[in-house]
């Protein structure tokens, strides 16, 4: 390899390895205690809050907070019409107007990106220059220009804009724009762990917390009375676990349920059971943020043999949820609101307060 080509390869590197770490578990674990160190108190009562500062965000094909998928929450279909109460319901909750809700919420995928921002800056400017070297003064396109995108922005703007904008800011805007949509592909990945990492903040940040060992993504093996797997077998991790001597409770912190997480659920009961080897009950959690009733209720009704297949299946906020739903009546709602009635499906507080507490 050329010196000049491993100059490029070395900055490109650097690149992705600021990538990594801006949405990698230390930089979410250093932002996250950050975030407390200047939150106040954690209650259990208030910790649903704290999770919907951090995690929730607006829907940018919406403007709404985001409760559902995306091409099933558009105007004019019904969930439009639940993501505007459920847009409502945490904008008074939280004490902000509609309109500023955004800018309180979604608090780790922000400074997420603004670390990527603040690292990624200078090795853009040394990978531009090394790679561009050999063709300067060939008039090859500049990094951001998109003749189509610019049209776009000069007709929709022309008539206001009262002096002609230099090519190089239309060239600064088209990368800004650019890099804003493509960061929101790095979300899935924040919010899958992060929501771990933010439930196991708010729980080490509770009196509980002193009792209990927390654990986050750990192999099944390494909990107390649980055997390791056969050589030819991966090993099961669990998303996050409480241990208070011989008690157990093994959880499962997914924001949402997709059809391929209802199979996961009962999998990984199953490897949990054969790989038991204290001779005890485990509880499994199951805590979550769906607002989708039928999951919900499939959730909660899901049985192992002659047994509910979750010890407890939390909800962020339940109210939530029925803020969203308001008098609708058809399908899984009434059994939603039933399980809900009945505490089946338990809010997040509750659980804290009673379920972990008691550990």
């Amino acid at each position: 390899m050329a010196p000049e080509d491993e100059g490029v390869a070395e900055v490109s590197d650097r690149a992705r390895h600021a990538l990594a770490r801006a949405f990698g578990a230390e930089n979410r674990g250093r932002l996250v205690d950050r975030y407390f160190d200047g939150a106040g108190e954690v209650t259990c009562a208030n910790a649903w809050r704290h999770i919907y500062r951090l995690l929730l965000w607006i829907d940018r094909t919406t403007a709404l907070a985001h409760c559902y998928e995306s091409d099933k929450a558009q105007p004019g279909r019904v969930w439009y019409a639940r993501s505007l109460a459920f847009h409502d319901w945490i904008s008074t909750a939280l004490g902000v107007p509609p309109s500023d809700l955004g800018e309180r919420i979604d608090w780790l995928f922000r400074e997420a990106v603004r670390d990527l921002a603040n690292r990624v800056l200078a090795t853009r400017t040394a990978a531009y220059e090394a790679q561009r070297g050999p063709y300067q003064g060939r008039g090859f396109p500049e990094p951001g220009e998109d003749a189509e995108l610019v049209g776009i922005v000069k007709d929709a703007l022309g008539r206001w804009i009262n002096q002609a904008v230099p090519e190089e800011a239309f060239r600064v805007l088209t990368r800004r724009l650019y890099v804003y949509m493509t960061q929101e592909n790095k979300r899935r990945n924040l919010v899958g762990e992060g929501f771990e990492d933010v439930v196991a903040g708010v729980v080490g940040r509770l009196p509980v917390s002193r009792r209990l060992e927390i654990r986050s993504r750990t192999a099944l093996h390494e909990l107390p009375g649980f055997h390791a797997p056969a050589p030819n077998e991966k090993a099961k991790k669990v998303d996050l676990a409480f241990v208070r001597g011989k008690n157990r409770i093994l959880v499962s912190v997914k924001w949402s349920i997709r059809a391929d997480r209802e199979e996961q659920f009962q999998s990984d009961f199953e490897s949990y059971a054969r790989l038991e080897s204290a001779g005890r009950d485990f509880g499994y959690t199951l805590i979550t943020n769906e607002f989708d009733a039928a999951r919900l209720k499939a959730a909660c009704e899901r049985r192992k043999q002659n047994a509910s297949l979750f010890t407890d299946v939390v909800h962020i906020c339940p109210e939530a949820v029925l803020a969203a739903y308001g008098n609708a009546r058809q399908g899984s709602v009434n059994d939603l609101r039933a399980h809900i009635f009945s505490g089946r499906l338990m809010s997040l507080d509750n659980w804290l307060d009673q379920k972990l507490a008691s550990l």
